[in-house]
């Protein structure tokens, strides 16, 4: 990590300080299900299940895709789309580096669902969010930053096809788990076909993986 991103998150902790902390922003990965009277897991907490398994997999990425998916269930009641778009704005918030996406769902959420105690708990979260993007856009605006800099500004806030673009014309190569992210999100690709800089990377499960721009070569 950069100057800037350990900065960043020292800016952002000390900002945390002064708001209320969300003591349940979404699900907990590892949390027990609670079950029916029929002692059967209802299905919406057997779908985020599914989502808290990705996660402790380490693919952030798949498990927003699967909120993504939930969210466009028409049957989900107020509550549970409160729940799937705190969530998401967790993980995107955090590992899935989106935070612009985050910001947008506690937004969503609080305006739209504004009666659930969900949106209540995410007060917190959803400040300390706004902070931080706040600041990193600010540092888009002085204009001071090196090109990996700019890179994990524009990654963190989710621009990631801007950061993808830099990367690559400023022939950058930022560290693990960046890398790690762009497969994930589907940038990169380890297709021997491919031509272009290699990117190695271990994934969290001990796999090694030599990645190359999925649109190189094709």
């Amino acid at each position: 990590m950069t100057k800037l991103g350990s900065t960043l998150i020292s800016l952002v902790a000390l900002a945390a300080c002064s708001t209320v902390e969300d003591p349940a922003p979404g699900r907990r990965v590892g949390e027990l299900l609670p079950a029916s009277s029929s002692g059967v897991a209802d299905p919406f907490d057997l779908a985020l299940r599914t989502v808290d398994h990705l996660v402790e997999a380490g693919n952030e990425q798949k498990a927003i895709d699967r909120l993504t998916q939930l969210l466009g269930q028409a049957t989900l009641s107020s509550t549970q789309q409160a729940e799937i778009l705190a969530y998401r704005a967790r993980l995107r918030g955090g590992a899935g580096h989106d935070l612009e996406g985050a910001v947008s769902d506690y937004d969503r959420l609080i305006s739209r669902f504004s009666e659930t105690a969900v949106a209540g708990r995410s007060a917190g979260a959803a400040a300390q969010a706004r902070l931080e993007a706040a600041l990193l856009l600010d540092q888009l605006e002085r204009g001071d930053l090196t090109p990996t800099e700019m890179f994990e500004v524009l990654f963190r806030l989710g621009r990631h096809q801007d950061a993808a673009d830099l990367m690559l014309h400023r022939n950058l190569k930022p560290d693990d788990p960046f890398i790690l992210d762009m497969y994930q999100i589907g940038f990169l690709c380890s297709d021997p076909g491919l031509t272009g800089p290699d990117y190695d990377v271990t994934t969290p499960d001990g796999a090694f993986l030599r990645l190359k721009f999925c649109d190189f070569g094709k």
